[in-house]
This record gives structure tokens, C-alpha cells and sequence, in this order.
């Protein structure tokens, strides 16, 4: 089922990282580090400026992966990991997008479950990677049935 959307991508998209929304989410999250707020400490910091929260890339806009069509709800967040070649800089700017890397299902209590494995990734403007992040996210039976039933109707249309 869902197979098919592996290998698929979204276009890039242009981030900025602000530094009103890093202090909004340091403090959204409980992590008010000097390094994420404070300007003086950012200065003074081997960074030369303030960075942001390892988790941030959470707020950035990945683009949709067409045909690919989700539900808002019902879906269950398995597992997010993150791996970074430099910290990401407040004032600078993010291209991001997102690739469906894997799907498979195993048979649980419940039912079937699916595991959509996603790879998102964050580059500077010429290309260079900054950051990765793998997502897991996990459709219940309920869930998979509506997609499935949504494919097939977009299908015969």
C-alpha cells in the first residue's frame, strides 16, 4: 500500500530562522540556554551569534510531497532523530525539503499498522547540507483504511 510515494520529494523551501520565534520556542519547550537567547552570550560564543534549539527544524515548512494526502488526524508520531553537521544559526536562511524514504506494516493487537518512514533535510542556499530528520510516522488501521479508500476514489476520478 503507500509503496508507491517512496523515492517521492517536495521542492525546496525557503526558512528563515527568526529570532523572536527561537526565543518564542526555547521558552515554549522550557530550554531558556543563554545561547538561544541571549544576544551578548551568542556573541561571546564560538558560534559568533545565538543558535537555535536542537528540535526548531520542527517549525520549518518542508513543502508537500504531491499525491501523497495525509489526515490531519489519527496519525501517531513514532519517533523524530536528528543529526547535524553545525548548529543552525539565528538570521540565517534554511532551504528544506522532505523525501518519502521507506513503508512497511506489521500486525499488532490492533490490527495492521503502516510505518512511513519520511527524510527531511535542511541546506544553506548553495546546497550544502546542514541538518537531517528522520520521521516515523505510524497509521493505525483506521487510519490506513481512509488513505486507501482516498487513493482509490482520486483514482477513478
Amino acid at each position: 500500500m503507500f509503496t508507491n510515494w517512496i523515492g517521492l520529494c517536495s521542492v525546496k523551501v525557503k526558512n528563515v530562522i527568526e529570532r523572536y520565534t527561537v526565543r518564542q520556542f526555547a521558552e515554549s519547550i522550557g530550554d531558556s540556554h543563554p545561547i538561544f537567547i541571549d544576544e551578548e552570550t551568542g556573541r561571546k560564543s564560538i558560534y559568533k551569534q545565538n543558535i537555535a534549539p536542537p528540535t526548531f527544524p520542527r517549525l520549518f515548512d518542508y513543502g508537500m510531497i504531491e499525491g501523497m494526502d495525509l489526515p490531519n488526524n489519527g496519525l501517531i508520531h513514532g519517533e523524530q532523530i536528528y543529526h547535524y553537521e553545525r548548529p543552525l544559526l539565528v538570521g540565517e536562511i534554511i532551504y528544506c525539503y522532505q523525501e518519502v524514504k521507506d513503508y512497511y506494516e506489521k500486525t499488532g493487537r490492533h490490527g495492521v499498522m503502516g510505518f512511513l518512514i519520511i527524510q527531511r533535510y535542511g541546506e544553506t542556499e548553495g546546497g550544502h547540507l546542514i541538518f537531517t530528520a528522520k520521521q516515523v510516522v505510524i497509521l493505525n488501521e483506521t487510519v490506513r483504511k481512509e488513505v486507501k479508500k482516498d487513493e482509490k476514489s482520486h483514482r477513478t476520478e
